[in-house]
């Protein structure tokens, strides 16, 4: 079994803060990784007033475009896979057809089951479907909407996925809400909430004084100073 330096409540914690909030803190946490580790393209949210999904990634890819080539990966190993164990998790799902989104591998059925497993919900660059009929609460980041799921299929499972730009392994840490998703390193899991604090309180000096009146641009260099003051 892998162990982690963060427990289930320490992603718990993370769900208050939307994934630019957590973006913001890793830029201060672990800057190299500035350009590196969130999606790049706009996404679709199965609703936006969900709060954030944070979890281990369980990844795999799918296809739906032809028929199975060969020997796929049984459904059930599927979902013996993406079963939490003590920690949440969520599906992240790369369709791999050269027209992403052709056939949905989500949809009434899949979200009834993962949610029913205890999977916090997916991300992918592929399509969903069923909207009036999904498991309620279940969030899904997508890629588009579709009404056919084609001949959908799992190629591989606990594999390499690049979803929109971000690279996941298997077990990465997962934060999405309806802006995206990012990966948030192990070791800066306990780091991000006193990284955010800080970030809050110097972004807080700029909006109070953009908010005072008679507002101008020499009042905007002193709030800027004071806010690079904070430490």
């Amino acid at each position: 079994m892998s162990t982690f330096p963060f427990t289930a409540a320490d992603l718990e914690v993370l769900k208050q803060w939307d994934t630019p909030t957590i973006c913001n803190g890793l830029e201060l946490i672990v800057p190299e990784r500035r350009a590196v580790g969130f999606t790049a393209e706009p996404m679709v949210a199965v609703d936006r007033k969900f709060p954030p999904i944070v979890g281990l990634a369980r990844t795999g890819l799918v296809r739906a475009k032809e028929s199975p080539r060969g020997p796929i990966p049984a459904r059930e190993d599927w979902y013996d896979y993406v079963s939490p164990s003590g920690i949440p998790t969520i599906a992240v799902i790369q369709d791999i057809d050269d027209r992403p989104g052709f056939g949905a591998f989500w949809g009434e059925v899949q979200t009834t089951i993962h949610k029913a497993l205890g999977v916090a919900g997916c991300v992918t660059n592929g399509s969903f479907r069923d909207l009036d009929m999904l498991a309620p609460g279940f969030q899904i980041i997508g890629g588009r909407i579709g009404p056919s799921h084609a001949h959908i299929h799992m190629v591989q499972m606990k594999c390499d996925a690049n979803i929109f730009g971000m690279l996941v392994h298997h077990d990465d840490v997962i934060h999405a809400d309806f802006h995206g998703a990012a990966v948030i390193p192990a070791d800066a899991v306990k780091k991000l909430p006193a990284a955010i604090d800080l970030v809050s309180r110097r972004e807080k000096v700029i909006l109070d004084m953009a908010k005072t009146k008679g507002f101008n641009s020499h009042m905007l260099r002193d709030a800027l100073r004071r806010s690079g003051e904070i430490h």
